[in-house]
């Protein structure tokens, strides 16, 4: 396993799609991102779907240039507030610093990312193979750069999905392995962020912004794919 592409997967915790070569060589579901990142230890390079670096004030460049690519499916991409709203233990307090800082309160949708974004963020700050990957930017990079027509959780979303990384040499089988269990939009996207990896891996990946912001740890505040 050269790679591996990571995302959440709700109770289960994460599943990551290994490839090796670019092509796909094997699955892992694990609770804990930093218990399957262990077992990935052969892996050059880790792409994890969930926000990594934090920005001190103002709404992440990152993000605002993947909407903008993304188009009609820029709903896909969450805005991320600030550092300080996610040292909040609790959503209105984390809101009110969120609206302090960039003059718009932190959505219910994005503070249900807390406790996966701090987990992987940890990984990220103690991992330098770890990277923040976003897969409907893999799939508008593997669809030519359109974005795609349809949802991920729809019947002709995951079958454009799928076939976009069949054609780019990631094959996915029909039996997975740990990976079975998982539903299909959460192996999609771990398998676009395995695309990623890939690409990071050999020196062909495209981040946005271009030029980053840098986070308090002054690492790169940035999407590739």
């Amino acid at each position: 396993m050269d790679v591996l592409g990571v995302d959440a997967c709700g109770r289960q915790g994460w599943v990551g799609i290994g490839l090796t070569g670019g092509a796909y060589a094997g699955s892992l579901v694990d609770v804990r991102l930093d218990a399957l990142i262990e077992r990935a230890a052969e892996a050059a390079v880790i792409a994890v779907d969930m926000p990594l670096g934090l920005v001190e004030r103002g709404w992440r460049a990152a993000d605002l240039g993947a909407r903008a690519l993304l188009r009609e499916r820029r709903s896909t991409v969450f805005l991320v507030a600030p550092r300080p709203a996610w040292l909040e233990s609790e959503y209105t307090v984390a809101g009110d610093r969120c609206q302090e800082l960039t003059g718009q309160r932190l959505s219910r949708q994005a503070w249900a990312l807390a406790p996966k974004l701090l987990e992987a963020r940890a990984c990220w700050l103690a991992d330098r193979r770890v990277h923040e990957v976003h897969p409907e930017l893999s799939f508008r990079a593997l669809a030519g750069g359109v974005p795609p027509a349809y949802a991920k959780k729809t019947w002709r979303g995951q079958h454009a999905r799928r076939a976009l990384l069949a054609a780019a040499g990631v094959v996915l089988p029909d039996e997975l392995g740990e990976a079975d269990r998982v539903p299909a939009d959460d192996v999609l996207d771990a398998a676009a962020a395995a695309w990623s990896a890939h690409r990071i891996a050999v020196g062909t990946a495209v981040r946005v912004p271009q030029s980053p912001e840098l986070d308090a740890e002054g690492r790169a505040v940035e999407i590739r794919y």
